[in-house]
């Protein structure tokens, strides 16, 4: 695990008359207020361009508040963040400020009393009105959007293109297109299970799919106890088919090693997604890559966008630095230097001043979306969704079958619900 230490210019300053009122914290006797904020961050492939925003943060405190800050950012690796950060947050050790999964995390969080009100912060009023609403729970904004996402596959548009292919919108039509790479002695799909969350992707995008063409009652269903993932057994046939289609070795390819690997050819397609771009893009700038709608059926209607905020910022209610840590949420959605950063970031526009030109994978994933082809994405236990990830990594090597597959998630899911009562 990383931590870094991001300092801001530390100033001695001799007596000044004028310094209170000009709302600098300092005295005589010890210049300026010294203050540290503990920042917790699922980021680490981003981790030069927070640091260097936090840099730009620190000078605009001790500027305009002659407060001397420190912010300690923390990056584990994305597979362990999320325990990591829970055990922080139920102990004594919970961090200011700190990312979570605006679906999965909110609710729980929420009833465990992790989240601050954020309601009445400046930065609400900048949010386009639909990723608001993605981050409002019980009537109130508990976070700040980072990642508005519109996801799917992605796929090689230059291999597509050489072999004449279209992204297909059935699973037919998905075995065509992997015979046809085949006999073009391309491999079909990149696998990178090293990281359990990213075999974790297949579910989601075939669940989604899935619930939102043939049952649209299952998360409330199995919110209920009446519901089982037995009757969505058909998420199986595309992860099947991917896994039994795909590059080798996969437990020793990470997601770097993938972006990597994807951006040079090692396959056509990959299950991930576009928050993967800036990784991709290093590794190969001319690297033209597109966003599909994952099939999971012969029903081409079945085949969307998943449409989600995902990664969020939000403040621990017993902060003992919470003026400063508001302050920096409300600086990482700033009118003028948040821009730079979000479109370095590759992220989507969150606000209206974020004006800048979005990439072409983006695009491409918004034509999808604007022919209707697109849902919001499930709200699930954030444990079913770990379990997921574990499971389908043993699921590839054949330690689990996909009757016990059902049996763990069912159980995994009212074990959720118990929880949380």
């Amino acid at each position: 695990m990383k931590t870094r230490i991001i300092a801001g210019a530390l100033f001695i300053l001799a007596i000044t008359t004028g310094a209170f009122a000009t709302g600098r914290q300092e005295t005589a006797e010890t210049g300026p207020r010294q203050a540290e904020l503990r920042v917790f961050m699922s980021f680490p492939r981003f981790q030069d361009q927070f640091e260097a925003y936090f840099e730009q943060f620190t000078r605009k405190i001790q500027r305009e508040q002659g407060i001397d800050v420190r912010v300690r950012l923390e990056m584990p690796p994305a597979e362990q963040a999320n325990q990591i950060l829970k055990a922080r947050l139920a102990s004594n050790d919970a961090p200011d400020v700190y990312t979570l999964h605006a679906i999965a995390d909110i609710p729980t969080f929420y009833r465990a009393g992790y989240l601050a009100d954020l309601s009445d912060e400046p930065f609400v009023a900048r949010l386009m009105d639909g990723v608001r609403t993605t981050v409002t729970y019980d009537g109130r904004v508990v976070a700040l959007p980072l990642e508005s996402l519109s996801w799917g596959y992605l796929y090689n548009r230059d291999i597509f293109a050489d072999l004449g292919l279209e992204p297909p919108r059935t699973i037919d039509e998905m075995q065509a297109v992997i015979e046809a790479l085949h006999n073009a002695d391309v491999t079909p799909f990149l696998l990178a299970f090293q990281e359990s969350w990213i075999p974790q992707l297949m579910m989601a995008l075939s669940l989604g799919g899935v619930v939102n063409s043939q049952a649209p009652d299952f998360v409330e269903r199995m919110n209920a106890g009446d519901g089982s993932y037995a009757d969505v057994a058909q998420v199986f046939d595309i992860i099947d088919l991917i896994m039994a289609n795909g590059t080798g070795r996969p437990f020793e390819v990470g997601s770097a090693s993938g972006s990597a690997d994807f951006a040079n050819g090692a396959a056509a397609m990959w299950v991930q997604g576009p928050w993967m771009a800036e990784s991709i893009l290093s590794a190969n700038p001319k690297m033209n890559f597109g966003v599909a709608p994952l099939p999971v059926s012969n029903d081409p209607s079945a085949a969307m966008i998943n449409l989600a905020t995902s990664t969020s910022l939000a403040v621990t209610p017993r902060s003992g630095e919470k003026a400063l840590a508001l302050d920096l949420v409300n600086y990482v959605l700033d009118a003028v230097d948040s821009p730079p950063l979000f479109e370095s970031l590759k992220f989507n526009p969150v606000a209206p001043f974020h004006d800048y030109e979005v990439f072409p994978w983006i695009q491409e994933a918004l034509t999808w979306v604007a022919q209707g082809r697109a849902y919001l994405d499930l709200s699930l236990p954030g444990a079913v969704t770990d379990e997921t990830a574990k499971l389908l990594q043993s699921y590839y090597v054949g330690d689990v079958t996909r009757e016990q597959i059902i049996s763990r998630l069912d159980r995994t899911w009212q074990r959720a619900l118990a929880a949380a009562q």
